[in-house]
């Protein structure tokens, strides 16, 4: 049973994350996306770690953990972060947030397929309605004539990718803290984010608006910030139901707040998705209920 501390945290956390994908679309407008990744996981990650390092969490890796946080880093943050900011360029951001959070789905699907993990009707009822829910927005996309299908197929891809990430997490011993894990992920990706960006984007003038200026202080302090303390402090103790809630409600917040924060107004063809979304999210994650005793 969550404390009442443990659940003010979780709402704030599943707000803040949810909040975000509106956020991120709003920098897009201003900032290009891979200057917006490297410079809000950067300044992220680093406060991260001077935040850590005070409260005596071992920061620096040994030996072969170096090995083991370049491996997890590839498709948990790189492969994640850089191709999902592509398809909120593309998307409406409500919609990229619907069909990122579809990688609990993918997870279950790649440890049937080569992990050997069992398949069940829960399953398969998860896998048919994340397919709906995506057939339903690129149709739509492909529909309108402003539409961006191509921001589908990126979002899947961001998410086939975190899939990846999650199963090789399992697999590994980690003997870093997570704490530690996580901001030498952050740090890594962000030097490949620079490079990247230095190739590929022009230099951003950064002439901004304060409406810009805020949500980048919203993706640093908030998004790659507080939300991973409040995240940490909870993992440990986080019941797997509960955990499963928070992951079904954000894809929600994203597509709701969207119209508060840059004005895209959800279709009927979002909201249907994103039930789908969530009710195959909680098939897969929250627990199956026991059956009594006879």
């Amino acid at each position: 049973m969550l404390t009442r501390k443990q659940l003010l945290a979780l709402i704030a956390l599943t707000l803040m994350w949810g909040v975000n994908w509106p956020m991120m679309k709003l920098s897009l407008r201003e900032l290009s996306p891979l200057y917006f990744r490297a410079i809000t996981m950067t300044l992220g990650a680093s406060w991260l770690w001077l935040f850590f390092r005070a409260r005596g969490v071992r920061m620096l890796p040994h030996g072969t953990e170096w090995k083991t946080v370049v491996t997890l880093a590839l498709p948990n943050m790189l492969g994640w972060h850089t191709i999902s900011i592509f398809g909120v360029k593309e998307l409406s951001s409500g919609r990229a947030a619907i069909l990122g959070f579809t990688m609990p789905i993918w997870t279950v699907l790649l440890g049937a397929l080569f992990l050997g993990q069992k398949l069940t009707l829960r399953v398969a009822w998860a896998t048919l309605a994340v397919a709906a829910a995506i057939a339903l927005l690129m149709a739509h996309e492909l529909h309108n004539l402003t539409g961006r299908p191509l921001g589908v197929l990126w979002m899947e891809l961001a998410a086939l990718s975190w899939a990846i990430g999650t199963l090789m997490m399992r697999r590994l011993t980690i003997t870093l803290p997570t704490e530690a894990l996580a901001v030498w992920m952050m740090l890594l990706t962000s030097v490949c984010l620079w490079v990247l960006a230095l190739v590929a984007e022009p230099v951003p003038s950064f002439q901004f608006s304060p409406a810009m200026w805020g949500s980048l202080v919203y993706g640093v302090f908030i998004n790659y910030g507080f939300a991973q303390i409040i995240w940490f402090g909870l993992a440990r103790n986080l019941p797997p139901a509960t955990s499963a809630m928070s992951v079904m409600a954000i894809p929600l917040i994203g597509t709701l707040s969207a119209t508060i924060v840059v004005g895209e107004v959800p279709h009927w063809q979002d909201y249907v998705a994103v039930v789908l979304v969530m009710s195959a999210i909680a098939a897969v994650l929250l627990p199956a209920r026991q059956k009594p005793l006879d």
